[in-house]
C-alpha cells in the first residue's frame, strides 16, 4: 500500500499538468471553433481529467518499473 501511495505523490504533478493544459487547448479548440468532435460526451472538463488520468497512470507505471 505504501508503494502505490509513494507512486501517487511522484506522478500527481504530471497528471495535474497534462490535465490543466489540455483543458486549456481544447476549451480554446471548443471556444474558437465552435467544435466537439473528439471530445467526450462534448465536454472539455472530462476530457481532460481523463487525460490526466491516462497521464498519470503511465508515469506511475513508468516509475514502478524503475525508469525515473
Amino acid at each position: 500500500m505504501e508503494t502505490i501511495q509513494a507512486l501517487i505523490q511522484q506522478s500527481a504533478g504530471v497528471g495535474a499538468g497534462i490535465a490543466f493544459g489540455s483543458a486549456v487547448g481544447f476549451g480554446l479548440r471548443k471556444m474558437r471553433l465552435g467544435n466537439s468532435d473528439g471530445l467526450i460526451s462534448g465536454s472539455v472538463f472530462v476530457t481532460s481529467a481523463v487525460c490526466g488520468l491516462v497521464a498519470m497512470a503511465a508515469m506511475m507505471a513508468i516509475s514502478y518499473v524503475g525508469g525515473f
